[in-house]
């Protein structure tokens, strides 16, 4: 008797069930390649869009901190007004100075609208502070290094000065004091829309120092010196009860 040969249990796949897998496999990839550069390009366009506002945020407070700690310093013994001058577009004053490259003691710092590359740029420059001849222009004097730049267009920022009235003005030139309070408004390109970056800093110094101080000693000397008069009363000759 004739015996069959039973069927092969462990045949594999046959060439058209093979085309159809790999048919299958190319149009998932295919999507999901598609997908991908629909998705990659916005996915980038957003995590620049952070990190460029996560550099305007730190613009913003540096530009505050540096104005912050503006001090009261005439330009010459001859000048009894600070070396301060404000502008809508930049404002020079003098600091503490404060960097790896920076010496012990003061620094003029200009921060301001300039043209770089013809794009318009805020920048911050600074020089080494020391008093000025008689008869010499802060302008004439002032020649600043190592310049920074904070903003690139079409960010441009303006500036606002107050004093104690707090009324915000576009200028602070040739004034007794330092303006109490400044604004710094950010504004986007052509549309001139404010950001929500945009602040106000207050300056610590708005006087020479001494002069507050020198006013209370006095009126503190005025009260101990009453109260030295107060005490020093002589005192009333006792009755005599005889």
């Amino acid at each position: 008797m004739t015996s069959r040969s039973e069927p092969d249990n462990d045949a594999g796949f046959t060439l058209i069930e093979a085309l159809v897998a790999l048919a299958l496999t190319g149009l998932v990839l295919s999507a999901l390649a598609t997908l991908t550069g629909q998705w990659l390009p916005a996915w980038n366009r957003g995590l620049d869009r952070i990190q460029n506002n996560e550099q305007i945020g730190i613009a913003m407070q540096r530009i505050a901190a540096d104005l912050s700690a503006a001090e009261y310093v005439p330009p010459s013994r001859e000048q009894k007004r600070p070396l301060f001058d404000g502008s809508a577009l930049s404002v020079t004053f003098v600091r503490t100075a404060l960097g790896p490259n920076s010496g012990i003691g003061l620094e003029i710092v200009r921060i301001g609208e300039t043209t770089d590359r013809g794009r318009l740029v805020t920048l911050r420059t600074r020089a080494p502070f020391a008093p000025f001849p008689p008869g010499v222009s802060p302008s004439e004097q002032i020649r600043t290094i190592d310049p920074v730049v904070l903003l690139r267009a079409p960010l441009r920022l303006s500036f606002a000065y107050a004093g104690p009235d707090r009324v915000f003005r576009d200028d602070w030139h040739d004034q007794d004091k330092l303006p109490k309070i400044i604004m710094l408004t950010l504004h986007e390109g052509a549309s001139d829309r404010v950001l929500s970056v945009s602040t106000v800093t207050q300056l610590h110094v708005d006087a020479a120092a001494g002069n507050k101080s020198g006013n209370d000693t006095k009126e503190r000397g005025k009260d101990d010196h009453g109260r030295m008069k107060e005490n020093e009363k002589p005192n009333a000759p006792a009755q005599d009860g005889s």
